[in-house]
């Protein structure tokens, strides 16, 4: 992974390497600025689009979730705008193109997927040999069941799991770590961005307490520390995508 390494993020995007335009529109320590107003206003941009539905209904109930889909496939089509527009502000230049520099590509696409996922197994092999103990299924049993098409039929036709376990992983990556991190690397180094870009996306889930006061579902203090927990989990696990993608330059389902 070493030599894939090479052509990840860091080597494309590393602030000796970012190279700023003839016409330089900000400052050195301004594009730092730029770039974290530009991080916190995507952020904004993605939790509040959740919001601009009116509702009273929670957020599990299929017509919430469809509406939520709605809003947030829309913001995150228009999330690599948000990059171009800083790279137009700032004046920094970068060798690749948009999409390239946001880890959408097809060059090393395989090893920078299959790698990462044997990774991520194995930091979660704990909780998966627990659930492979607890499972009553058989091997071959979960074998047929991932084939059946009437299982994924199923699947694909609760909005709940289509929220969690498609349109929530795929648009938080794209704004959360292929938008944020080309726009922080530069006026950082790639590790003080690894840890920084999760920041955003751990504030992010703090929108939940929102729900849970509105409606009621525990204490105040109970609340507040499972939105404290919430933040630490994902600020943890989020530098650890944003180390991938650094170290990649492929932001995908490996991730």
């Amino acid at each position: 992974m070493a030599a894939e390494a090479e052509e990840g993020l860091a080597a494309r995007l590393l602030t000796e390497q970012v190279k700023r335009s003839s016409a330089e529109l900000v400052s050195g320590d301004g594009v730092c600025w730029v770039s974290v107003l530009s991080c916190l206003l995507l952020a904004c941009a993605y939790v509040g689009s959740l919001y601009v539905w009116r509702s009273e209904l929670p957020r599990d109930h299929p017509a919430v979730i469809k509406r939520r889909f709605t809003s947030v496939l829309i913001v995150s089509g228009l999330s690599p705008l948000f990059v171009w527009a800083w790279r137009e502000f700032t004046g920094v230049r970068t060798g690749p193109s948009l999409l390239t520099l946001m880890g959408i590509r097809f060059e090393g696409l395989i090893p920078a997927v299959v790698l990462p996922l044997l990774l991520t197994m194995v930091l979660f092999l704990g909780p998966l040999m627990q659930l492979a103990m607890d499972c009553p299924w058989t091997f071959i049993d979960g074998i047929r069941v991932a084939l059946d098409p009437c299982f994924w039929m199923l699947c694909v036709s609760d909005m709940r799991w289509l929220r969690n376990q498609v349109v929530a992983p795929l648009t938080e990556e794209l704004v959360f770590r292929a938008c944020m991190l080309p726009m922080l690397v530069p006026c950082a180094s790639p590790a003080t961005a690894i840890f920084t870009c999760p920041l955003f996306f751990g504030v992010a889930h703090f929108h939940h307490v929102i729900e849970l006061l509105r409606f009621r579902q525990g204490t105040l203090l109970g609340i507040f520390l499972s939105a404290v927990f919430q933040f630490s989990y994902t600020a943890v696990f989020g530098a650890y995508t944003a180390f991938i993608f650094i170290r990649t330059g492929v932001c995908g389902p490996g991730q």
